[in-house]
C-alpha cells in the first residue's frame, strides 16, 4: 500500500481528518467506473463526450492487467475523478506565493545596507513611542531588545520605505508560520525565531544567495549535508519547508547551546560561530550583540537589527495600518504520497490537472522539476487535499502511463544529460579571467560554475578548461571589469544622480563594467551611506 500521510499540514498539527474515499463519484450523465475495482479509467474530454467502455483497449499479461489511461483527441485532457468532498477544502493562494518570489533580493539587499540614521522618515512613531514599545517587547522576549538610533532607523524604514515587502511578508506568513511555530515548541526556541525566516529569505524556498545559501533557511552546502540534509542532482532538501526547518531548529539549539544568548545565536547563524567569537575578543570579552556589533561583519551587523525591526512591525502591524490579505483559514492543508515510480511535474500536472506552478510551490525541494525513485529512498510528492484523492484512487493507472511514455522516449535522465551535453561548451580560461567575469559573459552564476567544474576555490590558472552550460550567448570580447570604458556604461553616461534608494550595489547592477570598488575608487567613498542628490562618477575620467 502507499505510504500516504492523511491531511499531513506544513504546520504538522491539524488534527487528522477521515480519509477522502478512494471510489470515485459519479457525474451526472457519465458513466465512470471504480478504478479500484475495474482497473478501467473512463476518461471525458473537454465537451463532456464520454469515451465506450468497448473503445478501451485492455493489454492482459499472465498475472495482472495493465492499466493505461485514455483522452478522445489530442485537444482534450485526462478527467481524473475524486471524491466531491475534495471540492470543499481551500485552495493555496498561489498568486502570492508565486510573486513573492523576487522579494528575496529585496530584503537581502536592505540587511546589507547601513541604516541611514541621518535621515527624516516622515511617519507617526515619535522616538518615546518607539521606546516604550520595545521595552515591552523586550518584557516577553529572550532576546534583548533595547532602543538605539539605528535600530529606529531600520524600524521607519521598513514602514516607509518598504511597506509593501513588510504587508506582502504579513500576507505570505499565513502559509509558513504554523509549521514553524509548531517546530520551535517542539524544540524549547523562542517562538519569535520564526521572523528570521523572513530576515534570511523573504519566506522563499527557493532563494538562493550569491554565496551559495539556500532555501527558508539559507544553508550553506556544507552546514546542509552535516545537518543530514539531502542535497544532490535531483532533490535539495535546504528548499524543503518541513526538513529545512527542523534542521533550522537542530542548528539554532547547537548555537544557543554555545553562547547561552539568542541574540548571539542569531549572529552565529548568519556569520558563523568564529566571526561571532573574533567579535568578542575585539570587543574586550563584551557578549551583548550591541557592543560586539562594530566588530562583525558588515551582514551580520545589519542582520539582527532587521529581525528585531521585523518583529517589531508584526507585533504593532496594525497601530501602523499595515494590512495583510486574510485567508479563509490559516493552516492549508495539504497531503503527501510516496511515489513508486519516476515521474515529471510535468505529467503530473497534465494526469491530475494541477497548475505546475502549484506543484512547484509545494514541493520546492526537488530541483528538476522531476520526482526521481530510488529503492529504498522513497521521495514524497506533496498536493492539496482536493487534488490527492484523485491522484491516490487513479495511482496504478498513472505509474502504467509513465512508463508508457517513458519507453516511446529516451527516459527522462538520458534526455536531460544528453540536452546539456549538447547545450555545453569548453571554455579555456585567459589572462584577466575570473570566476565572475566568465559567468557574468554566459548568463550563469559563479556558484553553477564551480558545480560543473568541481572547483572548491575561485582560484583559476590561465588555460585552465572550464565546462559551461551557458543560458546567454557570450559578447565576442569581454573587457577587464577593473578598467571600464564609456562604453561600458549604459547610455554613455558619466554620472549617475544618487536617488532615494539608491545603494553603491544597486548603482553597479545598472551599469555593466561597473563595480562597487570602481564607484568606491572613483568618487573617493569609504563607506555605504549615499545621499539623495549626489552625483557620482561612472568612469575613471576627470569630469
Amino acid at each position: 500500500m502507499m505510504n500516504k500521510i492523511t491531511y499531513n499540514c506544513f504546520c504538522f498539527g491539524l488534527a487528522l481528518f477521515p480519509i477522502i474515499g478512494a471510489a470515485q463519484q459519479k457525474d451526472t450523465g457519465t458513466t465512470v467506473q471504480d478504478s479500484l475495482q475495474s482497473n478501467l479509467i473512463v476518461a471525458q474530454d473537454s465537451t463532456d463526450s464520454v469515451v465506450p467502455l468497448e473503445q478501451l483497449k485492455i493489454v492482459k499479461s499472465s498475472n495482472t492487467e495493465s492499466l493505461a489511461l485514455f483522452k478522445p483527441t489530442e485537444s482534450s485532457t485526462y478527467n481524473l475523478q475524486d471524491n466531491a468532498l475534495a471540492a470543499k477544502f481551500d485552495s493555496l493562494w498561489m498568486k502570492e506565493l508565486v510573486d513573492a518570489a523576487p522579494l528575496f533580493n529585496e530584503m537581502y539587499q536592505e540587511v546589507l545596507t547601513e541604516p541611514d540614521t541621518t535621515t527624516t522618515f516622515v511617519l507617526d512613531l515619535p522616538t518615546d513611542t518607539l521606546r516604550m514599545r520595545l521595552a515591552r517587547m523586550n518584557e516577553r522576549t529572550p532576546f534583548n531588545i533595547e532602543y538605539n538610533s539605528s535600530l529606529e532607523s531600520v524600524i521607519k524604514s521598513f514602514l516607509t520605505r518598504k511597506r509593501d515587502l513588510m504587508e506582502r511578508m504579513l500576507t505570505i506568513s499565513q502559509f509558513y508560520f504554523p509549521l514553524f511555530e509548531q517546530e520551535f515548541d517542539n524544540n524549547n526556541i523562542p517562538l519569535e525565531m520564526k521572523y528570521l525566516s523572513i530576515v534570511e529569505s523573504a519566506l522563499n524556498p527557493k532563494a538562493r544567495s550569491r554565496v551559495g545559501a539556500t532555501g527558508l533557511w539559507q544553508f550553506m552546502y556544507g552546514t546542509g549535508k552535516e545537518m543530514k540534509l539531502n542535497i544532490n542532482s535531483y532533490v535539495d532538501e535546504r528548499s524543503d519547508p518541513i526538513k529545512s526547518t527542523a534542521a533550522a531548529a537542530n542548528y539554532l539549539n547547537r548555537l544557543h547551546r554555545i553562547y547561552d544568548d539568542w541574540d548571539l545565536a542569531l549572529a552565529a547563524y548568519n556569520s558563523g560561530p568564529g566571526n561571532v567569537n573574533k567579535a568578542i575578543r575585539r570587543s574586550g570579552g563584551q557578549r551583548n550583540y550591541w557592543n560586539i556589533r562594530r566588530n562583525l561583519p558588515r551582514e551580520t551587523a545589519g542582520y539582527v537589527p532587521a529581525f528585531q525591526a521585523t518583529m517589531y512591525i508584526f507585533e504593532y502591524a496594525e497601530e501602523h495600518g499595515l494590512r495583510s490579505k486574510k485567508v479563509d483559514r490559516a493552516y492549508f492543508e495539504t497531503d503527501t504520497v510516496h511515489v513508486k515510480s519516476l515521474i515529471t511535474f510535468d505529467q503530473i500536472s497534465e494526469l491530475a490537472a494541477i497548475d505546475k506552478e502549484e506543484l512547484k510551490i509545494l514541493n520546492p525541494h526537488y530541483k528538476l522539476d522531476v520526482i526521481p525513485f530510488v529503492e529504498g529512498k522513497p521521495n514524497a510528492l506533496r498536493l492539496p487535499v482536493r487534488e490527492m484523492g484523485k491522484f491516490v484512487a487513479n495511482e496504478e493507472a498513472i505509474y502504467a502511463h509513465v512508463k508508457n511514455e517513458l519507453k516511446e522516449k529516451e527516459s527522462i535522465v538520458a534526455e536531460i544529460q544528453k540536452q546539456a551535453e549538447q547545450n555545453s561548451i569548453r571554455y579555456r580560461v585567459r589572462d584577466g579571467d575570473f570566476l565572475g567575469k566568465i559567468a557574468e559573459r554566459y548568463g550563469v552564476r559563479v556558484s553553477q560554475l564551480k558545480q560543473w567544474n568541481g572547483l572548491r576555490s575561485n582560484n583559476l590558472r590561465i588555460g585552465q578548461r572550464l565546462t559551461i552550460y551557458p543560458r546567454k550567448k557570450p559578447t565576442s570580447s569581454v573587457k577587464p571589469r577593473e578598467t571600464p570604458t564609456r562604453t561600458a556604461v549604459a547610455n554613455n553616461s558619466k554620472i549617475h544622480e544618487v536617488r532615494s534608494g539608491d545603494s553603491l550595489w544597486t548603482i553597479s547592477r545598472k551599469y555593466p563594467g561597473v563595480t562597487i570598488e570602481n564607484l568606491r575608487k572613483w568618487n573617493g567613498i569609504s563607506g555605504n551611506n549615499l545621499k539623495p542628490g549626489t552625483k557620482l562618477k561612472l568612469c575613471d575620467c576627470s569630469s
